[in-house]
């Protein structure tokens, strides 16, 4: 199988990255309600850009790490 292009590597992460960024806004908008945290939507936001933004990094790197490996 050949190996996958950084270009794509990066594309696949922020794929991943934006899905996981829908996920993330809506538990924690309406999820952390549930722990007696109540974020506003600029909250939920900022929180949730954060973890979007180091999921794409990390999504990035450990893809390349094992591409490398293989």
């Amino acid at each position: 199988m050949p190996k996958q292009s950084k270009k794509l590597s990066l594309f696949e992460a922020k794929a991943n990255a934006v899905v996981g960024l829908v996920v993330s806004w809506l538990f924690t908008f309406y999820g952390l309600p549930l722990f007696g945290l109540e974020p506003n939507i600029a909250s939920a936001s900022g929180i949730t850009g954060v973890y979007f933004v180091l999921s794409v990094c990390r999504g990035y790197v450990v893809r390349r790490v094992f591409n490398a490996l293989s």
